[in-house]
């Protein structure tokens, strides 16, 4: 069993940052982050693999969040950098096995364990 406890989340500015953290009780060797807006399908926004540290993200997001991990203190974060209104939204961590970060890591299908979500709201 993993448990997976979010936090970070809140109200900013667009052009804004923030990070979000994901503190997990357990290990999985595939962790990412997934958010889900009102109204909207949940969708991948970035995915690690703990082993080799491969990224892989979103291309929505891409050169604009980064996803990593203390493997020290497995906390997975998710530095997020020039925010945008649409990227406002409920953001999930997930923890799944190897297969969880293969080509379809998006749609989120082979992750086991998610955690509670914090809202993340961009105004412009």
């Amino acid at each position: 069993q993993v448990q997976l406890v979010e936090s970070g989340g809140g109200s900013v500015q667009a052009g804004g940052s923030l990070r979000l953290s994901c503190a997990a009780s357990g290990y999985r060797y595939c962790m990412g982050w997934f958010r889900q807006a009102p109204g909207n399908e949940r969708e991948g926004v970035a995915v690690i693999d703990t082993g080799y540290g491969t990224t892989a993200y979103a291309d929505s997001v891409k050169g604009r969040f980064t996803i990593s991990k203390d493997n020290a203190k497995n906390i997975l974060y998710l530095q997020m950098n020039s925010l945008k209104p649409e990227d406002t939204a409920v953001y999930y961590c997930a923890a799944g096995r190897s297969r969880a970060c293969s080509g379809g890591w998006r749609r989120g299908a082979d992750f086991d364990y998610w955690g509670q979500g914090t809202q993340v709201t961009v105004s412009s």
